[in-house]
């Protein structure tokens, strides 16, 4: 299963989207002087400034909020194949080197009391910090099993000015929950009948990765998982060690899934390129 692709982008794109050069705009540049002061030519190029730190002691902690089951009242069924998932990721996350801490079944205030407790825990010894979200959804909240949170909310915990040790860290955060109100028959969705759009905050170092863009549900399969942590965590695997974190993903759906599409959406805040590699 192929359903999205990796795609490095390459930086020279950025530097010419800043600097747009024409063809004859060379001519307008002022001519530099030659340097004062002798040029290294023994010495090695040093790209840490461009980079996140990945020289801690540990790459820090990944928590699982997985949610299956919800109280009657709040209308939600069953996520049925989630439990796939959280296999999907717990491998896949403690391969990368991360602690993983999984938490099933959690009403609005156990998840926000959990974030609460982890993000007054010292990270200093931590590369980064992610967060996996399994549930139901609508744009811009995530839901416990009683009742519906906005994401901003618990991503604001982590922010510079409420979790010190994670300055100039980054914070990731995986979403899989619908963002709207398409359906299939064939298979289960993560959908709410409500719809409303929310504004996440833009705080820096932080990555927000949507299984699908605003408007459309996410699909899971009841014996697979979902598409998006099946691609998620294939996509890690293979090339988290060698290609930066801001991605391109693009739907490559199946026959067995009727045709059906479903691309993620990705809000990247990160100040410097990600590797998962020291």
């Amino acid at each position: 299963l192929t359903y999205f692709y990796y795609a490095l982008r390459i930086t020279h794109y950025q530097i010419f989207k800043v600097f747009p050069f024409t063809a004859n705009s060379h001519r307008n540049l002022p001519k530099l002087a030659p340097p004062k002061l002798p040029l290294q030519t023994d010495g090695k190029l040093h790209l840490d400034v461009f980079q996140y730190d990945m020289n801690y002691p540990s790459l820090g902690q990944c928590v699982v909020i997985n949610n299956k089951n919800f109280h009657k009242k709040t209308g939600m069924g069953v996520r049925n194949g989630t439990e796939k998932d959280e296999g999907n990721v717990e491998e896949t996350f403690s391969n990368l080197g991360f602690k993983i801490k999984i938490c099933n079944d959690q009403t609005v205030s156990q998840m926000r009391d959990l974030l609460t407790r982890v993000s007054k825990e010292d990270h200093s010894k931590s590369s980064m910090f992610a967060c996996v979200l399994l549930s139901h959804g609508e744009d811009g909240r995530i839901f416990g099993t009683d009742d519906c949170i906005e994401l901003k909310e618990l991503s604001a915990l982590f922010r510079g000015d409420r979790c010190r040790s994670l300055v100039g860290k980054p914070k990731l955060f995986f979403i899989q929950a619908c963002r709207g109100s398409g359906l299939d028959a064939g298979v289960e969705s993560d959908y709410d009948t409500e719809e409303e759009t929310q504004k996440i905050p833009v705080e820096a170092d932080f990555l927000y990765v949507y299984a699908t863009a605003p408007g459309y549900c996410a699909w899971r399969n009841s014996a697979n998982g979902s598409w998006f942590i099946i691609s998620l965590c294939e996509m890690l695997s293979k090339y988290s060690k060698r290609l930066d974190m801001e991605t391109d993903y693009s739907s490559s759906c199946p026959a067995q899934y009727d045709g059906k599409k479903q691309i993620p959406c990705i809000a990247y805040m990160l100040t410097k390129e990600l590797y998962f590699s020291k």
